[in-house]
């Protein structure tokens, strides 16, 4: 083979690697809207933290297909332990517990409650809405009347205590165990001013992930 032609094939080589582009930017987003269904009352809408960390694991996860772990949005939970009261009556919201390093045993402050997001029922859904640029995930959970069962009768709590005044939740991934949250991925985290759920009222919380590469 010529000289010349070992350049030609050398220069083609060098043009096509510099064309290529092998690194890809992964966004994710996510956003909530918590809201009474009774009232149609918006009582949160906000912007969440995602974990990175966590979910990059996951992202990886998914695409393996010998993974073990079953690495998809499995639960929301539910916590209490994100705010606090000061003596002017000031309330005080923590830092989410999200870190760009893979963390296994990240979760909410104070969890208190959590729901599976299960495709046989009508309270939970998943679904996936493809966009021009990206793609959405969206969440649909809606707590009854008695959910948690124990939860007090009526929204007259007077400080921000008790279990179900949530001010955190999140978003987990499928137990590794097939049944505790407590060796699930969490995912998401947002804080929020506390809302009591009671059994005198019904909320519908709508979480989307957006998902995007640049």
């Amino acid at each position: 083979m010529s000289n010349d032609m070992n350049q030609n094939i050398e220069n083609e080589n060098n043009s096509l690697e510099n064309q290529t582009v092998d690194n890809a930017g992964l966004n994710v987003s996510g956003h909530i809207v918590i809201k009474d269904l009774d009232t149609n009352e918006v009582l949160v809408n906000k912007r969440n933290a995602i974990h990175y960390g966590n979910m990059a694991y996951i992202v990886a996860q998914a695409l393996n297909a010998f993974n073990t772990e079953n690495a998809f949005i499995d639960r929301i939970a539910f916590g209490n332990g994100a705010t606090s009261v000061d003596t002017a009556g000031k309330i005080l919201y923590k830092t989410p517990r999200v870190s760009e390093s893979y963390e296994n045993s990240a979760g909410l402050y104070s969890r208190t409650f959590d729901k599976r997001l299960n495709p046989a029922t009508t309270d939970t859904s998943i679904t996936t809405v493809v966009g021009s640029s990206h793609t959405d995930i969206k969440v649909t959970c809606t707590l009854g009347y008695n959910e948690p069962s124990d939860a007090d009768l009526f929204d007259t709590a007077t400080n921000n205590e008790g279990d179900y005044v949530f001010d955190e939740l999140g978003l987990f991934t499928y137990p590794t165990d097939g049944s505790s949250i407590d060796t699930s991925t969490m995912l998401t985290h947002v804080v929020f001013h506390p809302v009591q759920k009671s059994q005198n009222r019904k909320i519908e919380i709508v979480y989307t992930v957006r998902v995007q590469l640049s």
